[in-house]
């Protein structure tokens, strides 16, 4: 019997396994839970932040004990992954406490939440907890992995925090205001790190398994202008709030983007629908140029730059966001002329702008928004942590890639479901060229962590 209640515990081969932190969610809105292991001494505490397994810290240095990424599941399964190896744990670690946080939500809103170990070779059941007495805690121990004569067992713990994670810490001698710890982030590849096939996520109260699963020109009369959103916050689809200058105000500078990396010159803005050309009508010598797009409606858009002979020729932005306001940008070479196209479906309406560089949002802490959009980063080389919230659906391609003086790019991170990740960019000054089908975030790494192992979200 491999199931069992709070405060019982069972033991263990000693085998290295890979333990589920498993709930289900019932899509947007969901509460969000992190994961973590805590490697305990003998005096119940840690030894400092190196002894902390969590999302900004993936792995512990000497024990074994990893946290594989996030995936889900049929019917809204979800699950974090450690995976612990008892043979390679320290010798001064007593115990391998699992744990997790609910960010701006209690436990008792978390639907059918429970442990689950399994052997890392054979993908067997060796343990599960069910918790089903979780009400107001923010923070909760689920299960312990301990020594025992010269074995390992575990116990079902179940204790919560109303406190949240500042009293968990506490308990495990990790003030979080006081001893924040640094976080070298380790980049993650493109994707969630996922199980192998066989390992499955079982929910407690059924018998079948669930496996966890890691897409000729129209004329028209000229219309009346789309205008786009005016105010700097807005929403599209109530999805995440992005950025959107007033059309018809002065733009001032936003950010430290030096000069080489674009011109500066008066935003300009047309208007029409379907697919047409546009001739800004300007001379602007080299660098980067902003294209704001609104698109009214379903369907995809596309505008792109056009060659001399009015050949198509490099993408500035293609979307198929409903009701679309995204930002794209190209780099133009101040010799040739600078002419677009955009390809809107049938008789759509859509407004561009063309606008310097020097208006975009600075990267310089946590930014959101939903759809194609355009970073300015002028700081040092940066650890980033990536959320992408999906289309309607949950799915969709989410990535970013790092433009430098010149134009050149260079590819920093992309999935192809919702989830979380992280990579880096380099010294600025550059470019975070965004594409995504949904709602996303992004935030630089911080030398300190202020609130454990939670989420950059």
């Amino acid at each position: 019997m491999t199931q069992i209640i709070k405060g019982e515990n069972l033991p263990l081969s000693g085998e290295p396994m890979r333990v589920a932190v498993v709930r289900r969610s019932d899509g947007p809105g969901a509460p969000e839970v992190d994961a973590a292991a805590l490697l305990v001494g003998a005096d119940g505490k840690v030894r400092g932040g190196e002894d902390l397994v969590f999302y900004n810290q993936s792995a512990h240095a000497g024990s074994g004990v990893r946290l594989t990424g996030n995936v889900r599941g049929e019917g809204e399964v979800v699950a974090d992954w450690l995976e612990i190896d008892p043979g390679r744990v320290e010798p001064a670690v007593e115990r391998i406490v699992v744990a997790a946080s609910c960010d701006d939500a209690t436990f008792g809103e978390v639907e059918d939440l429970y442990l689950r170990a399994v052997s890392a070779t054979t993908g067997e059941q060796l343990a599960l907890y069910a918790v089903e007495d979780a009400t107001t805690e923010t923070a909760i121990l689920l299960g312990e992995f301990y020594r025992r004569a010269g074995g390992w067992k575990f116990r079902a713990v179940g204790q919560g925090y109303d406190s949240g994670l500042p009293g968990l810490a506490e308990d495990f001698g990790f003030a979080v205001p006081e001893e924040a710890v640094e976080a070298p982030m380790e980049t993650v590849p493109e994707g969630t790190v996922e199980p192998p096939e066989e390992v499955a996520v079982v929910p407690p109260e059924e018998a079948a398994v669930v496996p966890v699963q890691a897409p000729a020109p129209v004329q028209a009369p000229a219309p009346a202008p789309v205008p786009l959103a005016v105010g700097v916050v807005g929403k599209v689809g109530g999805a995440a709030p992005l950025y959107a200058p007033a059309l018809g105000v002065p733009m001032a500078r936003c950010n430290d983007l030096p000069g080489e990396m674009g011109p500066e010159f008066e935003p300009v803005e047309f208007s029409g629908r379907g697919k047409e050309d546009v001739d800004p009508g300007l001379t602007l010598p080299k660098g980067f140029v902003v294209v704001d797009v609104l698109r009214k409606g379903d369907g995809y858009i596309e505008v792109v730059t056009l060659t001399v002979r009015g050949r198509r020729w490099r993408e500035v932005l293609g979307s198929g966001l409903p009701d679309l306001h995204g930002v794209g940008v190209f780099h133009h070479d101040g010799r040739s002329p600078l002419r677009l196209r955009v390809d809107a479906p049938g008789m759509a309406a859509w407004t561009i702008r063309l606008r310097p560089v020097s208006t975009l949002r600075p990267f310089d802490g946590p930014v959101e928004g939903c759809g194609p959009d355009v970073l300015a980063h002028t700081g040092d080389e940066t650890d980033v942590r990536f959320r992408f919230k999906g289309d309607e659906d949950k799915e969709g391609y989410f990535g970013v890639n790092v433009h430098r003086r010149g134009g050149h790019a260079q590819d920093t991170y992309s999935r192809r479901d919702r989830g979380r990740g992280s990579g880096s960019i380099p010294r600025g000054p550059r470019l975070l060229v965004i594409e995504a089908d949904g709602g996303w975030s992004v935030e630089p790494g911080a030398s300190r962590i202020t609130s454990f192992w939670t989420r950059r979200r």
